[in-house]
């Protein structure tokens, strides 16, 4: 079976507004903005992949499987950043965890390669997600998906997240990013669910260019 067909279960919030499903207005503008941004940022993408495979041995791609909108599992792509054997090195540095909370954040991660810090600084490893877009996993706004070991310890309110399609950015990216606390990523995901509109997603992009252009959060 594919991966993407499996779930974890998600209980909708008790208010009857986080239950929306996907506005109509969000395939056509994600399929458009995607592909707009695939072709502007060719150049980069070329440039990413050659610096990325230039700079330690592994793929060019890091390939996650990540929980999606109502709990479905996808695989999640992103520039590789890191040596590959980050994932191995996690269980070591988990009392390092700067965020101390449910998500692992670590300012001088010594798993983070030299080309994968400067890609991170400014999310050019999050181009690939514009494939995901295309695919109809991800939106280009809305909460981040989490990973599945992490959403196994998310509590029932926690998980009203999911309620909404995961994005390449969302309300805490322009909020601060690392910076802010996880209980306020979730009141601002939660909200989002809630509220989404054209005119927030457009607001939010807007806002997306100052934030990865200062570099705030991004570690």
């Amino acid at each position: 079976m594919h991966a993407a067909e499996h779930s974890i279960e998600v209980r909708p919030l008790s208010e009857p507004r986080a239950r929306r499903r996907v506005p109509a207005y969000k395939r056509p503008f994600d399929i458009t903005v995607a592909l707009l941004a695939i072709l502007l940022a060719a150049p980069i993408l070329v440039v990413t992949a050659i610096a990325v495979r230039l700079s330690s041995p592994g793929p060019i791609l890091f390939r996650q499987m990540r929980v999606g909108q109502d709990g479905r599992l996808f695989e999640f792509l992103k520039f590789r950043s890191m040596y590959t054997d980050a994932e191995a090195r996690k269980a070591d540095l988990a009392a390092a965890n700067e965020r101390g909370d449910k998500c692992f954040k670590m300012r001088e991660d010594p798993r983070v390669t030299p080309v994968g810090r400067f890609i991170r600084r400014y999310s050019i490893d999050e181009f690939p997600q514009f494939f995901n877009v295309l695919r109809g996993e991800m939106s280009l706004v809305g909460p981040r998906p989490a990973l599945p070991d992490e959403v196994a310890e998310f509590t029932e309110y926690e998980k009203g997240r999911m309620q909404a399609l995961p994005g390449i950015t969302g309300v805490w990216q322009v909020s601060g990013r690392a910076e802010v606390c996880f209980a306020q990523m979730i009141e601002m995901d939660l909200d989002y669910a809630r509220n989404c509109s054209l005119r927030r997603d457009l607001g939010i992009l807007m806002r997306t260019f100052g934030a990865v252009l200062s570099g705030r959060g991004a570690y």
